[in-house]
């Protein structure tokens, strides 16, 4: 189910992000909202077409807090208006104002708010500013943030009144009832233990079991795989975008951040800015690609971006490329349940199976520990690696 929150104020409404959407922001710009880092999220300082909004974000069910008559001691007189958005043509006219939730009493049904009474706002401010700070990526803020909101929300309790007994509780709970991953408690857990020792100064939360990550190897395809793909995608941008991410190892993140300055076409490399860990690396650049690539700028105008979004403003969303590398494995006929990714984990694979040293691969795909790497000499062909099964020497 799709929701939107709307914070209602005497002189504005607020609607904050949880994701980024770069296609979202540009519509709700035009819709008059204003962009606010601070706040991670928009300010409407007129009324909002609700019939707008719903097409916009394809919502099921719109909710709106009505902050008018919040005092200082935190939200637990939030009212929560939830409202079924049905297909009507009402709907169409209607807006919800700055200055009164009127238009909304008769289409609103009423229930207390369940989700954010007990994560103040102080604290997701806070938060915010600690991550921000650290320089923390873009993913790993929203991930923290998303986590500590769960952890108030379903322990129903304010982030001071939080201890060890409560987090073990709540692990528990996302692993029984929502199937969270290793990873996933993993990540909770580093996220719970950020907020209470540098929002709370609290370490309260000092020891906590992490559970054994799972060992999944990577899915990789075969060279004739890789192969039908390219041949069955004709868009000369899109092939190109795969043809990338498979023979230079890039994660989808940084080929599509890829600009014009970053192909070094004469040396043959590619200079990643910025990758995961915030660190800077070179990279291979195959001739096939760079011939490609070079074709590839007499048929596009490219001045800044390699691969341009819709806009031209910004590059490529990740979801776009995602969503290109499925299109291309499904007309290839690819059974595999692989995504995008997987054309990484085949650029490494083919490079140890054709012999070139693991730690030449690991700086290559950016690798802090070869152990990360290692993995692959488990995915790679046994012959290649000479290994040989006793039943072959009978």
């Amino acid at each position: 189910m799709n929701v939107i929150y709307l914070f209602c104020e005497s002189n504005e409404i607020r609607i904050p992000f949880w994701s980024f959407d770069k296609v979202i922001i540009r519509q709700l710009t035009e819709l008059g909202g204003i962009w606010k880092d601070d706040y991670y999220g928009f300010i409407f300082k007129q009324k909002i077409n609700l019939y707008q909004l719903k097409s916009i974000f394809k919502i099921v069910y719109l909710i709106t807090y009505n902050l008018k008559n919040i005092n200082s001691s935190g939200f637990n007189k939030y009212i929560l208006m939830e409202q079924l958005c049905k297909r009507n043509e009402n709907e169409k006219n209607l807006t919800l104002r700055t200055d009164s939730s009127e238009p909304y009493q008769s289409v609103c049904t009423y229930k207390k708010h369940t989700i954010l009474e007990k994560m103040p706002e102080q604290y997701l401010n806070k938060l915010i500013f600690e991550l921000r700070s650290g320089k923390y990526s873009l993913k790993t803020q929203k991930a923290y943030i998303y986590y500590i909101r769960l952890l108030c929300s379903t322990m129903k309790k304010n982030p001071s009144e939080i201890y060890p007994d409560d987090v073990t509780e709540f692990l528990a709970i996302m692993e029984k009832e929502h199937k969270f991953s290793a990873s996933s408690i993993n990540l909770a857990i580093s996220a719970i233990k950020f907020f209470f020792r540098y929002v709370l100064k609290d370490n309260r939360i000092k020891e906590q079991k992490r559970p054994n990550q799972n060992k999944i190897l990577p899915m990789v395809l075969s060279a004739n795989e890789i192969n039908s793909i390219f041949s069955m995608e004709k868009n000369q941008k899109h092939r190109l975008l795969l043809m990338l991410v498979y023979s230079s190892g890039l994660r989808v993140s940084e080929v599509v951040s890829l600009k014009k300055e970053h192909i070094d076409l004469s040396r043959q490399v590619i200079y990643i800015r910025q990758g995961k860990g915030r660190k800077d690396r070179y990279t291979m650049l195959s001739e096939k690609a760079a011939l490609f690539i070079q074709e590839y700028y007499k048929e596009y105008e490219i001045d800044k971006w390699i691969f341009p979004g819709q806009t031209g403003v910004s590059h490529l969303t990740i979801r776009s490329a995602q969503r290109i590398f499925e299109k291309a494995s499904r007309n290839a006929g690819i059974t595999k349940n692989i995504s995008i990714h997987g054309l990484r984990h085949t650029f490494a694979t083919h490079l140890l199976e054709n012999g070139i040293d693991i730690r030449y691969i690991k700086d290559l795909l950016g690798h802090a520990n070869i152990r990360t790497t290692e993995r692959y000499t488990h995915v790679a062909k046994r012959n290649v690696l000479n290994i040989k099964s006793p039943l072959d020497s009978i």
